[in-house]
């Protein structure tokens, strides 16, 4: 098929690698324009973008899409579908509709579970033993259009935002080119979503990485988790941010939420619930990241030492 491809991540990379190695015609690359990253606030070429050039493919970087000149260039390359992964921006209903056979999109979770742009994270900080990847052929709505196929896997008990993420990636992939040859052969089934069954995964703001000490120290391992690369779950220690990097659910706890205790060389914080969390590697502001042993030998942590919600 002759295709569109929509997306911006890395997440969306190894889908765009594998619809050009099954055969398809990508005839344009469409992703965000460059934006300014890191503390040089240097233009930053999108993943996509730079997938793209290697590939051979086109690219299209238009700052609005809801436009009659946007439109007129979709119409104009005859494409039979489009693919979107990770684009970044809701499609309306006019550009949906210039494709035959519509715009196939790979979600990262199982939907209607973690509608939205942070499906990854919030399906780990939610305690998720289990997650996978949906094609579904979009309508004007968050992620409400029907299904088309759909892959399951676990999700690990240390498992990582990141770590799942590339996991994920290849097998929306795979899942892509099998969509893609049961669309172009007629033998799918668009099956509509339970939006009673629904919930949302909303994108992550730099707030939602403060630690709650109240919270149970599941919770707060599962948000740790979840929570990377960004925003990072974060204290405060001595007056200064401290993000924690790696913990562990530690057993009963019986000092109050935030304060720290030591017992033979490992470090324990309190949490709600009368639990207690294991930190195995940390970052105070301003240092590099060090394992829990570094910080106690550099810091002389003493029990009931105090962490507290960041400002």
């Amino acid at each position: 098929m002759r295709i569109v491809f929509l997306g911006t991540p890395e997440f969306a990379v190894p889908t765009l690698e594998e619809t050009v190695k099954a055969g398809h015609e990508v005839a344009v690359a469409i992703t965000q324009p460059d934006r300014p990253k890191g503390r040089s606030r240097a233009l930053a070429e999108p993943p996509v973008k730079q997938a793209a050039r290697r590939l051979g493919i086109p690219v299209h970087q238009p700052e609005r899409i809801r436009t009659p000149e946007f439109l007129e260039f979709l119409k104009g390359l005859g494409a039979d579908a489009g693919v979107m992964v990770g684009y970044g921006k809701i499609i309306p209903q006019t550009v949906i509709d210039v494709f035959p056979h519509g715009i196939i999109n790979v979600h990262a979770s199982l939907l209607p579970k973690y509608r939205g742009a942070a499906p990854i994270q919030w399906a780990i900080a939610s305690g998720e033993t289990r997650t996978g990847v949906t094609t579904m052929r979009i309508d004007a709505g968050l992620d409400t259009g029907d299904i088309l196929l759909q892959r399951e896997t676990e999700i690990g008990p240390e498992e990582t935002a990141t770590e799942l993420s590339a996991r994920l990636a290849g097998m929306g992939a795979e899942l892509l080119v099998e969509t893609l040859l049961r669309v172009e052969d007629g033998t799918i089934v668009p099956q509509p979503q339970d939006s009673t069954q629904a919930s949302l995964a909303p994108i992550l703001k730099k707030e939602d990485g403060r630690i709650d000490w109240t919270r149970s120290a599941s919770e707060i391992h599962n948000r740790i988790r979840g929570f990377q690369p960004w925003p990072g779950c974060y204290t405060r220690f001595r007056s200064r941010q401290l993000q924690i990097w790696r913990a562990r659910p530690g057993g009963e706890a019986k000092g109050a939420p935030g304060s720290l205790a030591v017992r033979d060389k490992r470090l324990f914080v309190a949490c709600g619930a009368n639990t207690s969390l294991e930190l195995l590697e940390v970052q105070l502001e301003g240092k590099r990241r060090m394992t829990a042993v570094d910080f106690l030998n550099g810091y002389q942590i003493r029990d009931n030492d105090l962490l507290e919600m960041s400002e």
